[in-house]
């Protein structure tokens, strides 16, 4: 599998680093009224078939974020974009 990183261009997927699941959001709240949103927050993940956004690190090249949209049957990238545009961050 390669990744286009779109600050490097394409590279091979030992540069990167997987860091999970970029639709979930962490809950706001620290209260114990919200201990069960943090419960699914930590423990309860989809495992989806199909296009999935993931966190991805470009670990050994330019060291950033990227949301990577990955079918996750054939794993075929379907797009790379930067973290932090508002996708799961």
């Amino acid at each position: 599998m390669r990744i286009k990183c779109p600050y490097c261009g394409e590279r091979a997927l030992e540069e990167f680093t997987y860091r999970g699941d970029a639709t979930v959001r962490r809950p706001e709240s620290l209260d114990r009224s919200a201990a069960e949103a943090w419960t699914e927050y930590v423990y309860l993940r989809d495992n989806p078939a199909g296009p999935h956004k993931e966190h991805w690190h470009h670990s050994a090249g330019c060291h950033s974020w990227l949301v990577v949209t990955r079918d996750t049957r054939t794993h075929e990238i379907v797009a790379v974009e930067f973290a932090g545009n508002g996708e799961g961050t």
